[in-house]
């Protein structure tokens, strides 16, 4: 060993910006700083094996992918922030249209009411109307004029509309009660009335049968529409009405021949009211007195015809319907044996 063992080394130390320097190290210490960075070289690559630089790997991943996420989360607070503004755009103006909301329904409320007034005054003033027209049209003078009138046609045609209205508004309760005494009800029946008036006469029933076919398939289609036992009297007028048509030759052809004439009069002698019954069979008896017509329907009047509902009748207290379904009888059976 030498003898210079135990003494410093000098080891040249380059300093940035300085000049050349050099800095004393024991040999022993120097020795062991090698012997550590030999040890460091054995064991370095046993420590950094490959799973160690897969976890670096992974790790690198998983920062990229939290930055990644971090962009994504400024962006979607981003968008949270805007539709959070449209939002409030969104509700202020859902506040406005609920206020402006509120002012048109109560204006609807108002002209609802408005409108529900202007219906009972014009109700009114139709029942107070047709009751005097009703009245008045008993004169044949005065049914030529209106008849002649021009607005004859326009008129019985918002006759049919405003009765066919009323039947129709009628619920399935208010069909099962009674009569009821209203302004509707009156407006009606002094409509029914002026057609049954106006069809009393020559004129009338010619131009009702003429002009306003319509309106008496509207009639027809309302006695069968109105339950048994309701509406009586507005029954009866319609059944005037008919009846009276049927005196014209036109008048009698057409509802005779009406599919639904037959089905009506089966529907109708069903009846608990004995004048809707005994109005009912007058109709008939004025229909079936034609002989052509008794001859043309015979087939169907002994297919559809109620005769044990019409003999039944015959026992009825009322006299008028008693005398009368006796009398139709007779009728039929002198027709059969004329035929």
């Amino acid at each position: 060993m030498s003898c210079w063992g135990d003494l410093d080394l000098q080891v040249h130390h380059m300093m940035p910006g300085n000049a050349d320097e050099f800095v004393r190290v024991r040999k022993r210490d120097l020795e062991r700083l090698t012997t550590e960075v030999m040890q460091l070289r054995d064991f370095l690559p046993r420590i950094m094996n490959g799973d160690i630089l897969e976890s670096f790997q992974k790790l690198e991943l998983v920062e990229a992918t939290v930055d990644k996420k971090e962009r994504e989360m400024e962006l979607l607070k981003m968008d949270c922030e805007h539709f959070r503004a449209r939002l409030d755009v969104a509700q202020a103006e859902c506040m406005q249209e609920k206020k402006e909301k509120l002012v048109l329904r109560q204006q609807l409320n108002e002209a609802r009411q408005q409108l529900m007034q202007q219906a009972e005054y014009c109700t009114e003033m139709g029942a107070a109307a047709c009751t005097l027209l009703w009245g008045v049209s008993n004169n044949e003078e005065v049914v030529k004029n209106i008849v002649s009138g021009s607005k004859a046609v326009k008129f019985f045609v918002l006759a049919g509309q405003t009765m066919e209205s009323f039947v129709k508004s009628l619920g399935e309760v208010m069909k099962e009660q009674h009569d009821l005494d209203s302004d509707e009800r009156q407006f009606v029946e002094g409509l029914a009335g002026v057609v049954t008036n106006v069809a009393a006469v020559a004129s009338g029933r010619e131009f009702l049968v003429t002009t306003s076919r319509v309106l008496l398939d509207t009639m027809m289609q309302l006695l069968a529409e109105i339950k048994a036992g309701c509406f009586s009297r507005l029954k009866v007028l319609m059944l005037m009405s008919l009846y009276n048509v049927s005196i014209n030759l036109k008048g009698l052809k057409y509802i005779s021949e009406s599919p639904s004439f037959l089905p009506l009069v089966t529907l109708l002698l069903d009846d608990p009211d004995a004048e809707v019954c005994l109005h009912t069979l007058r109709l008939l008896q004025s229909v079936i007195l034609e002989p052509e017509v008794f001859t043309r329907m015979a087939p169907l009047l002994h297919k559809s015809l109620p005769l044990q509902r019409i003999t039944e009748l015959s026992n009825s207290r009322h006299k008028d319907l008693k005398s009368l379904v006796q009398e139709l009888l007779e009728d039929m059976r002198f027709l059969e044996s004329e035929a």
